[in-house]
């Protein structure tokens, strides 16, 4: 057992919003002034890969995985064997939630019938169950369809939640195209297989007055575009990831730890999603949390599968990277990754937290992650922040060394 005393608690003021110890719940939190109390993050875009890909992650691995990021509710993509797309196939996965997760997982359903962009799937009888629809890791190619999801949706309540990726324009390409794909002969992906999606989903979101949130962005594109949407009231959020903020294309290397989709795009990239996170153009930080198998991501940059993982190392990165060096404050981060997210996706909050050592520094190591994934690009960083308990519902889902 895990004793506290006189635990510090970081909240966001503007929004009166602290957790609170209740001493009558399964932890004890008597004994040490140094401990950080922080609320339970929330993850918008993870994949949890169960059913159908549980020698990748099951919601067992991924939800403690989670418990051990700080994490007491994350939100998990359709894209599983079989994919979200109908009532029966959702509870397969809902079944599964229920018997093994140890935070909030709330599951999405599918845009279209098997995330194939051409057939809607039954929103209507998905809607009450699912916590918004989308076809991520597919972009919807065709407009009319993507016009006629909005639709329902927006008659639904439901947002519509979008991997953005025009496939005219991929061409083959697996590593963004810039000076690293030009150097080491590698195939890439440009910034408006991103960014033309996006600037076609906004002229519907306002067309329709669907709720529509984007993915993942990695562009300064991307963010020019969703600034001006927003100055110009269309009803959109955003999000995008650690790796996204932290790394760019000149930290690339020859190892599948690097691949994911988006890719790392270039510099002036990285620099306007910090800026985007700084003027409120960007809501939230989600981690994309993407597991594989460890032959999976063992083929370079070339074939290995898209995905890193990011539930386990998300705070401590942030945290060190962005907070220490001032960058941001910690009530900001805590926007981000706490009360935005929650509020756009409509998620509670309750009494969940999780307890930080914050001096304490350490390096990270693969080999330790609860998750079954352990690709990372972010292997063998020193970063400060090490997580002691996380409480889900006034149990203790997660007790640090």
């Amino acid at each position: 057992m895990i004793v506290f005393d006189r635990v510090r608690t970081i909240g966001c003021m503007d929004q009166g919003q602290y957790c609170t110890l209740d001493t009558s719940a399964d932890y004890t939190c008597l004994n040490h002034e140094k401990y950080t109390l922080l609320p339970g993050f929330c993850d918008v875009h993870v994949h949890l890969r169960e059913p159908g890909f549980s020698y990748k992650e099951t919601i067992k691995t991924g939800s403690k995985a989670a418990a051990r990021g700080g994490y007491t509710a994350v939100c998990t993509m359709p894209n599983l064997k079989p994919v979200c797309d109908s009532p029966e196939h959702l509870k397969m996965q809902r079944e599964i939630i229920e018997r093994d997760a140890c935070i909030a997982v709330y599951p999405y359903a599918a845009i279209t019938l098997n995330q194939a962009g051409e057939e809607l799937a039954n929103l209507e009888a998905l809607a009450p169950h699912v916590i918004a629809f989308s076809d991520d890791g597919h972009g919807v190619q065709s407009e009319s369809v993507m016009s006629d999801a909005m639709t329902r949706a927006k008659a639904l309540g439901k947002m519509i939640v979008a991997h953005c990726e025009d496939n005219s324009l991929l061409r083959g390409g697996y590593i963004h195209d810039g000076a690293y794909a030009a150097r080491h002969g590698h195939r890439g992906i440009c910034s408006e297989s991103e960014w033309r999606q996006i600037e076609r989903d906004l002229k519907l979101a306002d067309k329709t007055g669907c709720a529509y949130h984007v993915c993942h962005i990695s562009t300064k594109e991307s963010v020019e575009l969703i600034r001006d949407a927003k100055k110009s009231g269309v009803n959109v959020s955003c999000e995008t990831a650690p790796h996204y903020l932290l790394l760019d294309e000149t930290n690339l290397e020859e190892d599948g730890r690097f691949k994911m989709n988006p890719p790392l795009r270039a510099k002036e990239d990285r620099e306007a999603l910090v800026a985007g996170l700084l003027d409120g153009t960007i809501d939230m930080i989600a981690t994309d949390h993407a597991p594989h198998s460890a032959e999976e991501k063992s083929k370079g940059l070339q074939g290995s599968a898209f995905g890193i993982v990011g539930l386990e190392t998300a705070f401590p990165l942030l945290y060190t990277n962005l907070v220490k060096t001032g960058i941001l404050s910690m009530e900001a981060l805590l926007n981000l990754l706490v009360y935005n997210p929650r509020e756009r996706f409509n998620i509670p909050l309750g009494n969940d937290f999780s307890i930080w050592d914050l001096d304490a520094q350490y390096t990270i190591d693969p080999r330790d992650f609860l998750s079954m994934g352990k690709a990372t690009p972010f292997a063998d960083r020193p970063v400060y922040g090490k997580c002691l308990l996380t409480v889900y519902g006034g149990h203790a889902v997660y007790e640090g060394v």
